[in-house]
């Protein structure tokens, strides 16, 4: 078996580990990896299926696929304790109904960035964000 081999299975196996970790199925996560430089971004997006929107769960990077891999399982599994929760309100535009969505932050701004990701400002209006309680 060669090493590019291996690196696909072990991308498959971690990528397992994230779903099951978060509670979703392979059809609510998208992988998405970039190559920079010398390195490889990885974002994970989650697609809601109730509204069929996508939002940034997080970004990393890594020397590899499976470098980036490995540290976005370390950050779901650690998000929880390092993390601030919020609560966004918001409607897309042209429908009138009220949705609400959860995020994981260091701040406010960090939480909104991650709503908008990959979107024009202007297709989302905000209407609260809520810092939730420790629990």
């Amino acid at each position: 078996m060669d090493v590019s081999t291996n690196a696909h299975v072990e991308s498959a196996r971690i990528q397992k580990q994230i779903e099951d970790h978060l509670g979703l199925d392979s059809s609510q996560l998208l992988f998405d990896f970039r190559p920079m430089e010398d390195r490889m971004r990885l974002d994970l997006i989650t697609v809601n299926p109730r509204h069929h929107q996508s939002f940034l769960l997080h970004t990393v990077t890594g020397y590899d696929r499976v470098d980036a891999l490995r540290k976005m399982l370390d950050y779901v599994r650690q998000s929880r304790d390092q993390e601030n929760s919020f609560t966004i309100q918001w409607m897309a535009r042209g429908e009138r109904e009220l949705n609400t969505s959860y995020f994981r932050a260091s701040n406010m701004y960090d939480a909104l960035d991650k709503l908008y990701y990959g979107r024009d400002m202007n297709t989302i209006t905000v209407f609260s964000v809520v810092l939730n309680p420790v629990s």
